[in-house]
């Protein structure tokens, strides 16, 4: 397979579906340019190797086409200023301007066409009404399906080679991220976000030295189901912690007060905790907690052993005891992946448990592991507590690194990888 450190871009228009699906305040200003900094290599090899660029992305969930706050053209300023030149911009994806401009493009410029998601086709999903009828529906779904053919060979036309850095759309079979690298059989290619992505992944679940250590934590026993099957068989540890530590303290007899529980999951997780037991792998539940009268950040609050929360109490945090044993694990493990917080960490008083597991993590790291960690909710705590560049890598992926974890070949990977 290409990548682009032994592709020659002289000369060569570029197609790169990039993901700068930033937040935008009221003035239309971008609060956390994040993911746009992130495909900043990508580009800026390109350009320096002789190539233009397009770049195409969506923004938002425009319901029609000329959405103007969710216009890619606000954009332009911040990429002008960051890449240093002058940004072209096609104010209609489809439209003439496209065409033109990308049709002229000359080696070492860039150009930003308008959102993708403003045409029905990028995603392949007709929009309609919620009265639609069913027949209403199946033909709107005909029609879109025939005409997302030409919207990716209109998109594909404008350039020479195809480059995808957009692994947070990777998990989407939308026309920009699956079906255009169809155009480009022999010139299509990862930049080095989205190769950074999969190889950092494909090191976490394929190449993991041991001991190995999931921490999964957030709300929901459910959100994480096909995680942890597809899990049990890899690591050696496994630590539960977040609000879903309740179901599986539950489904063992526990008392947990007004914490968050699935009673429909009790069964699962008992299911979970024994299959484990089978295959040898070390499950930790916490077994203490922070908890507070109220979900709030001045509620009443103690430490009691989370199977013995009282009536009225929840459970917001693990607890000293729970920290300490995490930790030791954490600390003498060789491959660490990282999915969910230990508590509500947004809130100072529940923050300390998250905390301590980045810190450990961080420690770890330090001793030599490798430390990946992923989900928009870790993510924000690593970021919080200014421990990124204390790990091995902190996945921009969200959905997409939840369903490579999950085991599923996402469809803008296998684009690129496909023959």
């Amino acid at each position: 397979m290409k990548n682009i450190d032994n592709y020659d871009f002289t000369g060569k228009r570029a197609l790169i579906r990039v993901d700068f699906n930033v937040p935008l305040d009221d003035a239309q200003k971008i609060t956390d340019a994040t993911r746009i900094d992130a495909a900043l290599p990508t580009i800026r090899k390109i350009l320096a190797g002789g190539g233009s660029t397009i770049l195409c992305s969506h923004l938002g969930r425009p319901k029609k086409i000329g959405e103007p706050k969710l216009s890619l053209r606000h954009l332009v300023p911040y990429l002008e200023q960051v890449l240093n030149t002058t940004v072209k911009f096609a104010d209609d994806c489809m439209g003439q301007s496209a065409v033109d401009l990308s049709a002229n493009l000359k080696p070492g410029e860039v150009l930003l066409l308008e959102n993708l998601r403003y045409y029905e086709e990028e995603e392949g999903k007709a929009r309609l009404p919620e009265t639609a009828t069913d027949e209403e529906k199946a033909a709107a779904k005909t029609r879109v399906k025939a005409s997302q053919k030409e919207f990716t060979k209109k998109l594909a036309s404008y350039a020479d080679c195809y480059v995808n850095d957009a692994y947070g759309t990777a998990h989407r079979a939308h026309a920009s991220t699956a079906l255009v690298a169809k155009y480009f059989p022999n010139d299509k290619m990862f930049g080095y976000l989205m190769e950074n992505e999969v190889g950092n992944i494909k090191k976490v679940l394929h190449e993991a030295q041991h001991p190995f250590t999931a921490v999964l934590g957030g709300a929901k026993v459910s959100s994480k189901i096909e995680i942890i099957n597809n899990l049990l068989s890899k690591v050696d540890n496994l630590i539960i912690g977040g609000g879903m530590m309740f179901t599986f303290i539950k489904a063992k007899g526990g008392k947990i007060g007004g914490s968050l529980v699935e009673p429909e999951y009790l069964e699962l997780a008992r299911n979970i905790m024994e299959g484990a037991d089978k295959l040898g792998v070390n499950i930790l539940i916490p077994t203490d907690a922070i908890a507070a009268d109220a979900f709030a950040d001045d509620a009443q609050k103690q430490v009691c052993q989370s199977d013995e929360i009282p009536d009225g109490w929840m459970g917001l945090d693990i607890g000293p005891e729970s920290i300490k044993q995490f930790s030791e694990v954490l600390v003498n493990s060789k491959t660490i992946l990282w999915n969910g917080p230990m508590g509500v960490f947004e809130m100072c008083n529940f923050q300390k448990g998250t905390k301590e597991i980045a810190l450990a993590i961080a420690e770890a790291t330090a001793n030599g592991a490798f430390s990946l960690i992923g989900g928009g909710d870790s993510v924000a705590a690593i970021n919080k507590f200014k421990l990124a560049d204390k790990v091995s890598y902190v996945s921009t992926g969200g959905g997409a690194m939840l369903e490579s974890i999950e085991g599923k070949d996402l469809p803008g990977v296998k684009a690129i990888l496909e023959d």
